[in-house]
């Protein structure tokens, strides 16, 4: 009875705070003060300031403001330009044809980005008059965009996976590498449901492009080896066990700023932009993490992830009866809440839950990312529908139903990863990981 009054008084702070339009990390630090107060004998404040320098002073950690620069660097390049030249003469050649660059697109620039907005930012401001100018389905743009966007959550360099492994001390390159294949599997599921839709959909009518021969085609694909080779400096100086996530980020920032020189896009005025992006990012992130590491120590203290640990245990749930319980969860909270902070704010209890399940903990990392992306594109606080409507200018239920045969494919994602465990722990399991 001890616990569900805690519980009560802890939803009622964080809604209170939260529907008063506080900051996240704010609403949490309140509702974990209040818990200190109301529940332990420790002093708030004391343990407050221990557990955010704490937190706040993990050297993991300084990977994330280092892959949000990067992504802030390659955003004020002409990457998507010049993405959209490599890809569209062999994409045309695919049944469902240029609608594949937007999914394509998205997954390359997932690779080196991390961020769902970003990527979905710098490949629709390309892709999307292109496509409109060739007369493909203005639904179909929309929604493979916005769904394909939410790649850049899982795809490393997620900041997702980051955040995930920092709450609960896991190796984020081990998260990064569980990441790879789940995120080719899905991006080939998107194309999968573009292509059936070329066969069967009777408004699929777009001009057809214009004959390339082969060796033009091998022309075009110049225009991709800069975002080729600083994939492999990032994603493979981890694979390969040379770097550290960090190491890598700090790699990737080097490569940005030189592909963006190389462009003629770094100027004075795009860098301090950059920096700047990355900083408001970073902060906001901090903040919520800050929040999130006190609300665990508070909900500690009290007992209660323990205590409903056990109560889940004792209902005699399966594993699967769990995940799918899980799963409803995240999508509801989703609604309201924006990736990463659904994940800081539930994972001190969802943590012993999964533990005691005898879950894989990297495997729960993959799973999570998926019903997190679901959050980008569903409605009322969707963050990639409110991008899309600022570029678009549809109305919020136009994007939300063209996005939904997305949202449908990423509940198809959660079974298969379900049924096949191995697409997210095979490659951490059997390639050489650096431990960071």
């Amino acid at each position: 009875m001890e616990e569900f009054y805690a519980i009560g008084i802890f939803l009622f702070v964080l809604f209170l705070l939260l529907g008063t339009g506080v900051w996240v990390g704010l609403a949490l630090l309140g509702v974990a003060w209040v818990g200190m107060d109301l529940f332990t004998v420790r002093p708030a404040g004391d343990a407050m300031i221990t557990i955010i320098w704490r937190s706040a002073s993990s050297w993991t950690l300084t990977a994330l403001p280092l892959f949000i620069w990067m992504g802030e660097i390659l955003f004020r390049t002409r990457l998507s330009e010049d993405m959209f030249k490599g890809l569209s003469p062999w994409m045309a050649r695919l049944p469902g044809g240029l609608l594949h660059t937007n999914i394509v697109g998205c997954t390359v620039f997932a690779a080196v980005s991390g961020s769902s907005a970003a990527t979905l930012t710098t490949v629709g401001k390309m892709s999307i008059p292109e496509l409109r100018r060739r007369d493909y389905p203005e639904n179909l743009v929309i929604g493979t965009l916005a769904g394909a966007a939410t790649l850049g959550l899982m795809i490393p360099p997620s900041l997702t996976l980051i955040v995930y492994g920092v709450t609960i001390n896991e190796s984020i390159s081990k998260l990064f590498m569980a990441g790879i294949v789940p995120g080719l599997v899905l991006a080939a599921m998107f194309m999968g449901y573009v292509v059936l839709l070329s066969f069967f959909s009777k408004t699929y009518r777009p001009k057809p492009e214009p004959a390339m021969s082969f060796a033009q085609r091998l022309v075009n694909s110049r225009f991709l080896i800069p975002v080729i080779l600083l994939i492999m400096l990032v994603i493979g100086s981890m694979y390969l066990g040379f770097a550290t996530a960090t190491e890598a980020a700090a790699f990737g920032v080097i490569g940005a700023l030189i592909l963006a020189a190389a462009q003629g896009s770094l100027t004075w005025s795009t860098f301090i932009e950059s920096l700047l992006g990355a900083t408001r990012t970073s902060a906001m992130i901090a903040l919520i993490l800050s929040g999130a590491a006190f609300l665990s120590l508070s909900m500690g203290f009290t007992g209660l992830p323990r205590d409903l640990a056990e109560w889940i245990s004792s209902l005699g749930l399966t594993r699967f009866e769990l995940l799918m319980a899980l799963l409803v969860f995240y999508i509801v909270i989703g609604c309201f809440l924006d990736g990463i902070s659904s994940v800081v704010l539930t994972i001190a209890v969802v943590e012993p839950m999964i533990r005691q399940a005898g879950i894989d903990i990297i495997w729960f990392g993959i799973f999570i990312v998926v019903v997190v992306e679901m959050a980008q594109i569903t409605p009322p606080i969707g963050f990639n529908l409110f991008v899309m409507q600022g570029m678009t200018g549809h109305e919020m239920n136009y994007i939300a139903r063209a996005a939904f045969p997305m949202f449908m494919i990423m509940v198809v994602m959660v079974f298969i990863l379900i049924a096949v465990p191995d697409l997210a722990t095979w490659l951490p399991e059997n390639m050489r990981v650096h431990p960071g």
